[in-house]
This record gives structure tokens, sequence and C-alpha cells, in this order.
């Protein structure tokens, strides 16, 4: 779990509302925690299309990689 001092916080604070992890912030203040930082969960519909553009496919999604060869024979 990433850990920050109350300071730099309040400096970055919009920027680590952006990028917080399931995981969370714990909030420190004169190295002692204070308070945790952590996403609100979300529902299904939120995260259809959250990944657009975040991810790429490399190679055939739809095939295993083997060559093979089948005969028509009965």
């Amino acid at each position: 779990m990433k850990t920050i001092g109350a300071a730099k916080f309040k400096e970055q604070c919009l920027a680590l509302l952006d990028r917080v992890d399931p995981e969370g912030i714990v909030i420190t203040k004169r190295g002692k925690p204070v308070a945790r930082l952590v996403p609100i969960k979300r529902s299904g519909k939120d995260l259809i299309g959250c990944m657009k553009g975040r991810l790429h496919v490399k190679g055939n999604i739809f095939g295993t990689g083997i060559r093979w060869r089948a005969s028509a024979e009965s």
C-alpha cells in the first residue's frame, strides 16, 4: 500500500484522486497514519468501456498458435 505525507497529499490531491488504485493510499502526519484514501466500488455498468484505448491485442486472439490439418476422410 502506498503511503504519502499530508503536506504532499495536499499538493497532489487532485492527481492522486485520478489514479488511486483499489489498494488505496495511507495519508500520514508526522509519520503516523491518519487516513486512508480508497476508491468507491463501481457497479458493473461503470466498468464497461473503462479500459478503452488502454489495452492492445497482440496476435490472433481466436487461434491457438498450433497449425493442424484436417482431413475429410470418413
